[in-house]
């Protein structure tokens, strides 16, 4: 039987008026092409569902047509609140600033990801997916990150955006606070942290390297 990937994008588009933001599509459309290569079934889901904006800043002149293809997948998506973590096998959570605004807080993707780690089911999120994690809690309370290596988006690479006075907070530092073990590599380089069934990468450049570990995984 095929293997269920859930993907949770988000739905957030502005940072400020001035400021469009989404989700960094390479961060999609990479992941979601690796699996649809290995025969997964993909649901992509956001927290309101309906259409899922791309991050304007993501799509440069040279875009694979590869990545362009999958566009078309964040033009309807199933509301997180129809999901539930049984039916799949993992849950993977592409990036883009969107997600620093509508991941944290959501209280449905905390169940969720709380679901998928206590069910020993594969966790996996990069670059500012992990802002997902930030709110997400075990059974006992305690932080789901506390005490595991972690990887995200680093605050040096968040001020080299520029955008880092304009985010809720900083992601490498709001994970060391909930007691994680940040481990990073140089910025903007292919970076991965795995721990158990929990995997998060750095950056754009990281995103195939997960990918390609939750397919590990999942075979």
């Amino acid at each position: 039987m095929a293997k269920k990937v859930l993907m949770v994008v988000t739905n957030h588009e502005k940072i400020k008026d001035e400021l469009p933001t989404g989700i960094w599509l390479s961060e999609f459309g990479e992941a979601y092409n690796e699996f649809n290569k290995h025969g997964y079934e993909v649901t992509v889901a956001s927290p309101q569902g309906g259409r899922a904006p791309v991050d304007p800043g993501s799509v440069s002149e040279d875009e694979p047509q590869e990545i362009l293809d999958t566009k078309p997948y964040l033009e309807n998506t199933t509301p997180i609140a129809d999901v539930e973590a049984e039916d799949y096998d993992a849950i993977f959570l592409p990036g883009g600033h969107g997600t620093m605004f509508d991941f944290p807080d959501n209280e449905k993707l905390q169940k969720l990801l709380r679901n998928f780690y206590e069910a020993d089911k594969i966790v996996a999120a990069v670059c500012h997916g992990p802002a997902g994690l930030v709110g997400a809690t075990l059974s006992n309370g305690e932080p789901l990150v506390k005490g595991k290596r972690v990887n995200a988006f680093t605050d040096a690479e968040e001020v080299e955006t520029t955008l880092d006075s304009h985010m809720p907070f900083l992601l490498e530092s709001k994970l060391h606070e909930l007691g994680a073990t940040f481990v990073s590599g140089p910025n903007w380089s292919e970076y991965y942290e795995i721990d158990g069934n929990l995997i998060t990468g750095q950056n754009p450049q990281s995103t195939e390297a997960v990918a390609k570990e939750v397919i590990k995984q999942l075979n």
